[in-house]
């Protein structure tokens, strides 16, 4: 046992000897962002533009891409939403871009899976109920979360870039003594904190006019953000209607 401790502590010294400390700035790894946010009011139009962002496969939750066409996939359930991501494996995972629409819906597909982690628990193993969220004092929305998180890490194991498209719902909020509406994302608690810290960046869409609008300026009345520096503080034009057809500028958030 003293010589397999000593041969430990050999390799341990070694890895730490191969740790090279930076001696001036890095530059920035990547400039588009990794994991994108859009959230809006139903038929903003987030379907139909991503529909036109090439190599981007919609893995569609609530049967909005019916009147579109693109690469797109529908799952009405986990056991569904589980094949297509390991049909997505078998292909190599071929796809520059996959988009998930909608999270909103996800976070109520997730609830079987969420049954199963709180029963796979000690306290868990005789419960009799459908849904983890009936439990006392909020404790399943633990199980909730754990099960959410885990579909949405291994989506990311899949494209180099994942879009997230989630609902929008308002909530009201005081400021200066007056009660105002803000903007949030229809997700619960946790889950909707949690996922928008994970991601690169960020966007509220909405229309003005003929246009299609994301914007990455944050405010009390609007969560949104992006760490990517061409985003920060950005209002764009992403989709505009010209003569009955819609042209998108997808180049403006991954600009290589």
């Amino acid at each position: 046992s003293g010589l397999i401790g000593f041969f430990v502590t050999l390799i341990v010294k070694q890895v730490l000897m191969a740790i090279i400390l930076p001696k001036k700035p890095i530059k920035p790894e990547s400039q588009n962002p990794k994991k994108l946010f859009l959230y809006s009011q139903p038929k903003c139009g987030k379907t139909t533009a991503l529909a036109q962002l090439e190599g981007c496969l919609i893995i569609d939750l609530e049967s909005g891409s019916d009147y579109v066409e693109a690469l797109k996939v529908k799952a009405t359930n986990l056991q569904e939403l589980s094949e297509v991501f390991q049909a997505i494996k078998d292909e190599g995972c071929p796809y520059k871009y996959i988009a998930l629409d909608t999270v909103t819906k996800l976070e109520e597909m997730v609830l079987p899976l969420a049954k199963q982690l709180y029963m796979m628990t000690p306290m868990g193993k005789s419960f009799t109920g459908d849904n983890v969220l009936t439990l006392p004092n909020g404790a399943g929305y633990l199980y909730l979360r754990e099960a959410f998180f885990k579909v949405l890490n291994q989506l990311y194991t899949l494209a180099p870039h994942i879009i997230l498209v989630g609902h929008l719902k308002d909530k009201s909020i005081e400021k200066n003594g007056q009660e105002l509406t803000a903007k949030d994302i229809d997700l619960t608690g946790k889950i909707r904190s949690l996922s928008a810290a994970d991601v690169d960046a960020i966007a509220y869409m909405y229309r003005k006019d003929k246009d299609v609008r994301v914007s990455f300026q944050s405010s009390d009345e609007v969560i949104c953000g992006a760490r990517p520096e061409h985003l920060k503080g950005q209002d764009l034009v992403l989709s505009t209607l010209t003569d009955g057809t819609v042209k998108t500028f997808w180049n403006r958030i991954f600009i290589n």
